[in-house]
Protein backbone atom coordinates (compact mmCIF):
# COMPACT_ATOMS: atom_id res chain seq x y z
CA UNK A 1 0.00 0.00 0.00
CA UNK A 2 2.89 2.48 0.85
CA UNK A 3 4.43 1.75 -2.38
CA UNK A 4 0.96 2.51 -4.08
CA UNK A 5 0.61 5.94 -2.75
CA UNK A 6 4.04 6.63 -3.29
CA UNK A 7 3.61 5.93 -6.70
CA UNK A 8 0.30 7.60 -7.20
CA UNK A 9 1.63 10.69 -5.99
CA UNK A 10 4.48 10.22 -8.39
CA UNK A 11 2.12 9.74 -11.57
CA UNK A 12 0.14 12.77 -10.14
CA UNK A 13 3.29 15.06 -9.50
CA UNK A 14 4.33 13.97 -13.67
CA UNK A 15 1.14 15.28 -14.55
CA UNK A 16 -0.42 18.12 -12.67
CA UNK A 17 -0.17 21.51 -14.42
CA UNK A 18 1.03 22.71 -11.31
CA UNK A 19 4.10 20.38 -10.38
CA UNK A 20 7.50 22.08 -10.36
CA UNK A 21 9.88 20.90 -12.87
CA UNK A 22 13.62 21.35 -13.86
CA UNK A 23 16.11 20.76 -16.80
CA UNK A 24 17.55 17.97 -17.76
CA UNK A 25 21.47 18.68 -19.57
CA UNK A 26 24.17 16.46 -21.13
CA UNK A 27 26.34 15.94 -24.19
CA UNK A 28 26.71 13.29 -26.76
CA UNK A 29 29.72 12.85 -28.43
CA UNK A 30 29.67 10.24 -31.58
CA UNK A 31 32.85 8.32 -31.35
CA UNK A 32 34.57 5.78 -33.51
CA UNK A 33 37.76 3.99 -33.51
CA UNK A 34 38.08 4.66 -37.08
CA UNK A 35 36.69 8.35 -36.70
CA UNK A 36 39.22 10.45 -38.92
CA UNK A 37 41.25 13.69 -37.82
CA UNK A 38 38.71 16.92 -37.96
CA UNK A 39 36.13 18.12 -36.08
CA UNK A 40 33.28 15.98 -34.94
CA UNK A 41 29.73 15.90 -35.99
CA UNK A 42 27.26 14.81 -33.12
CA UNK A 43 24.27 15.71 -34.51
CA UNK A 44 20.91 13.54 -35.02
CA UNK A 45 21.07 11.28 -31.65
CA UNK A 46 17.98 11.71 -29.86
CA UNK A 47 18.02 11.48 -26.38
CA UNK A 48 14.36 11.30 -24.52
CA UNK A 49 12.85 10.77 -20.90
CA UNK A 50 9.93 7.77 -19.74
CA UNK A 51 9.01 8.16 -16.42
CA UNK A 52 10.38 5.38 -14.52
CA UNK A 53 8.57 2.41 -12.69
CA UNK A 54 6.15 2.08 -15.48
CA UNK A 55 4.08 5.34 -15.03
CA UNK A 56 1.82 7.03 -17.34
CA UNK A 57 3.33 9.52 -19.50
CA UNK A 58 1.44 12.99 -19.00
CA UNK A 59 -0.15 14.71 -21.79
CA UNK A 60 1.96 17.48 -23.92
CA UNK A 61 -1.23 19.43 -24.35
CA UNK A 62 -4.26 20.11 -22.74
CA UNK A 63 -7.06 17.10 -22.61
CA UNK A 64 -8.41 16.67 -26.23
CA UNK A 65 -6.16 19.44 -27.83
CA UNK A 66 -3.99 18.18 -31.02
CA UNK A 67 -0.61 18.37 -30.60
CA UNK A 68 1.23 20.95 -32.89
CA UNK A 69 2.48 19.66 -36.65
CA UNK A 70 5.31 19.88 -37.00
CA UNK A 71 7.52 19.69 -40.55
CA UNK A 72 10.37 17.79 -42.86
CA UNK A 73 11.22 19.92 -46.11
CA UNK A 74 11.93 18.11 -48.98
CA UNK A 75 15.26 20.92 -50.53
CA UNK A 76 17.53 20.43 -53.18
CA UNK A 77 16.52 16.80 -52.58
CA UNK A 78 17.23 16.99 -49.57
CA UNK A 79 14.99 15.77 -46.22
CA UNK A 80 15.25 19.02 -43.88
CA UNK A 81 16.02 18.11 -40.80
CA UNK A 82 17.48 14.66 -41.56
CA UNK A 83 16.00 13.72 -38.10
CA UNK A 84 12.84 14.89 -36.35
CA UNK A 85 11.74 13.47 -33.25
CA UNK A 86 8.09 13.86 -32.14
CA UNK A 87 5.51 12.53 -30.20
CA UNK A 88 3.19 9.66 -30.55
CA UNK A 89 0.07 11.32 -32.07
CA UNK A 90 1.71 13.86 -34.11
CA UNK A 91 1.25 15.46 -37.75
CA UNK A 92 4.10 16.08 -39.63
CA UNK A 93 4.04 18.07 -43.45
CA UNK A 94 6.12 17.54 -45.66
CA UNK A 95 6.34 20.07 -48.07
CA UNK A 96 8.04 20.03 -51.64
CA UNK A 97 10.38 22.93 -51.77
CA UNK A 98 12.24 21.68 -54.88
CA UNK A 99 11.39 22.36 -58.42
CA UNK A 100 10.59 18.57 -59.01
CA UNK A 101 8.54 16.26 -58.05
CA UNK A 102 9.16 13.96 -55.37
CA UNK A 103 7.25 10.66 -53.57
CA UNK A 104 7.66 10.40 -49.82
CA UNK A 105 7.21 6.79 -47.94
CA UNK A 106 7.78 4.40 -45.62
CA UNK A 107 7.64 0.68 -45.71
CA UNK A 108 9.50 -0.69 -42.70
CA UNK A 109 10.18 -0.06 -38.88
CA UNK A 110 7.36 2.50 -37.37
CA UNK A 111 4.94 3.58 -39.84
CA UNK A 112 4.07 2.69 -43.35
CA UNK A 113 2.53 5.21 -45.71
CA UNK A 114 2.99 6.09 -49.41
CA UNK A 115 2.23 9.95 -50.19
CA UNK A 116 2.41 8.87 -53.78
CA UNK A 117 3.81 11.61 -56.19
CA UNK A 118 3.01 15.42 -55.44
CA UNK A 119 4.29 19.19 -57.48
CA UNK A 120 6.33 21.36 -56.70
CA UNK A 121 5.34 24.24 -53.52
CA UNK A 122 2.31 21.37 -52.31
CA UNK A 123 2.65 19.57 -48.99
CA UNK A 124 1.45 16.23 -47.64
CA UNK A 125 0.91 14.96 -43.76
CA UNK A 126 1.43 12.15 -41.81
CA UNK A 127 0.00 11.75 -38.54
CA UNK A 128 2.33 9.41 -36.66
CA UNK A 129 0.28 7.09 -34.42
CA UNK A 130 2.41 4.36 -32.54
CA UNK A 131 6.04 4.31 -31.38
CA UNK A 132 9.38 4.12 -33.40
CA UNK A 133 11.77 5.28 -35.65
CA UNK A 134 10.48 5.89 -39.11
CA UNK A 135 12.58 5.80 -42.03
CA UNK A 136 11.54 7.82 -44.75
CA UNK A 137 12.32 7.93 -48.26
CA UNK A 138 11.53 9.46 -51.70
CA UNK A 139 10.69 6.72 -54.31
CA UNK A 140 12.32 8.85 -57.45
CA UNK A 141 15.60 10.16 -55.86
CA UNK A 142 17.30 7.40 -54.18
CA UNK A 143 19.81 9.58 -52.02
CA UNK A 144 17.34 11.03 -50.31
CA UNK A 145 16.49 9.67 -46.56
CA UNK A 146 15.08 11.00 -43.58
CA UNK A 147 14.28 9.25 -39.77
CA UNK A 148 11.13 10.61 -38.06
CA UNK A 149 11.87 9.27 -34.17
CA UNK A 150 8.23 8.50 -33.19
CA UNK A 151 8.42 9.15 -28.87
CA UNK A 152 5.92 8.06 -25.95
CA UNK A 153 6.84 10.85 -24.26
CA UNK A 154 6.89 14.31 -24.99
CA UNK A 155 10.03 14.81 -23.16
CA UNK A 156 13.04 14.59 -25.68
CA UNK A 157 15.43 16.53 -27.93
CA UNK A 158 17.49 15.75 -30.85
CA UNK A 159 21.33 16.90 -30.79
CA UNK A 160 22.83 19.51 -32.93
CA UNK A 161 26.27 19.66 -34.60
CA UNK A 162 27.93 20.00 -30.97
CA UNK A 163 26.32 17.08 -29.27
CA UNK A 164 24.57 19.26 -26.38
CA UNK A 165 20.96 19.17 -25.67
CA UNK A 166 18.44 20.43 -23.01
CA UNK A 167 15.24 18.39 -21.62
CA UNK A 168 12.98 20.30 -19.45
CA UNK A 169 9.96 17.82 -17.46
CA UNK A 170 8.36 17.98 -14.43
CA UNK A 171 10.11 17.01 -11.63
CA UNK A 172 10.10 12.79 -10.63
CA UNK A 173 12.53 9.86 -11.54
CA UNK A 174 13.05 8.74 -15.26
CA UNK A 175 14.52 6.62 -17.87
CA UNK A 176 16.72 8.05 -20.12
CA UNK A 177 17.56 6.67 -23.26
CA UNK A 178 19.38 7.28 -26.50
CA UNK A 179 18.92 6.57 -30.02
CA UNK A 180 21.23 7.29 -32.82
CA UNK A 181 21.18 6.29 -36.45
CA UNK A 182 24.72 4.96 -36.76
CA UNK A 183 24.88 2.75 -33.98
CA UNK A 184 23.95 -0.61 -33.17
CA UNK A 185 20.69 -1.15 -30.98
CA UNK A 186 22.42 -3.28 -28.64
CA UNK A 187 25.51 -0.25 -27.60
CA UNK A 188 22.53 1.92 -27.03
CA UNK A 189 20.68 0.29 -24.50
CA UNK A 190 23.78 0.14 -22.66
CA UNK A 191 23.28 3.95 -22.70
CA UNK A 192 20.16 3.84 -21.00
CA UNK A 193 19.79 4.89 -17.69
CA UNK A 194 17.90 6.19 -14.45
CA UNK A 195 17.75 10.28 -13.90
CA UNK A 196 16.45 11.74 -11.00
CA UNK A 197 15.40 15.30 -11.83
CA UNK A 198 14.69 18.09 -9.39
CA UNK A 199 13.36 21.48 -9.66
CA UNK A 200 16.87 22.46 -9.52
CA UNK A 201 17.27 20.44 -12.97
CA UNK A 202 19.88 17.84 -13.25
CA UNK A 203 22.88 16.75 -15.99
CA UNK A 204 23.33 13.35 -17.54
CA UNK A 205 27.23 14.08 -17.91
CA UNK A 206 28.58 12.67 -21.16
CA UNK A 207 27.36 10.38 -23.17
CA UNK A 208 29.25 8.28 -25.64
CA UNK A 209 27.55 6.96 -28.59
CA UNK A 210 29.97 4.85 -30.81
CA UNK A 211 29.47 3.86 -34.43
CA UNK A 212 31.66 0.87 -34.28
CA UNK A 213 29.89 -2.22 -36.11
CA UNK A 214 27.70 -0.50 -37.72
CA UNK A 215 27.07 -0.81 -41.90
CA UNK A 216 24.85 1.02 -43.77
CA UNK A 217 21.97 -0.87 -45.87
CA UNK A 218 21.34 0.48 -49.12
CA UNK A 219 17.38 0.66 -49.02
CA UNK A 220 14.75 -0.79 -51.61
CA UNK A 221 12.31 1.84 -53.71
CA UNK A 222 8.42 1.43 -52.19
CA UNK A 223 8.21 -1.78 -54.22
CA UNK A 224 10.76 -3.58 -52.70
CA UNK A 225 12.60 -3.45 -55.89
CA UNK A 226 16.01 -1.38 -56.98
CA UNK A 227 16.11 1.82 -57.72
CA UNK A 228 16.45 2.94 -61.25
CA UNK A 229 18.89 5.04 -62.57
CA UNK A 230 18.10 8.68 -61.51
CA UNK A 231 16.70 11.31 -63.71
CA UNK A 232 18.97 14.20 -65.08
CA UNK A 233 17.40 17.03 -63.33
CA UNK A 234 20.51 19.38 -63.78
CA UNK A 235 18.95 21.99 -65.06
CA UNK A 236 16.34 22.02 -62.44
CA UNK A 237 20.11 23.10 -60.36
CA UNK A 238 22.22 25.41 -62.29
CA UNK A 239 25.58 25.51 -60.28
CA UNK A 240 24.99 22.32 -58.46
CA UNK A 241 22.57 20.59 -56.24
CA UNK A 242 23.92 21.73 -53.00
Amino acid sequence: MKRFRMMFALAVSLSGEAALGGTLTGHVSVVSSERPAGKADHSGAVVWLEPADGLPVPAASPAGAPLAPVQVVQRKQTFVPHVQAVQVGTAVDFPNADPTLHNVFSNYYGQVFDLHLYAPKTSRRVVFRRPGMAYIFCNIHEEMSAVVAVLPTPYFAVTGAEGRFEIQAPAGAYRLQVWFERSLPQKLRLLERRIVLGDAGASAGEIAVSTDGYVAERHKNKYGQEYSPAPDESFFYPGGRR
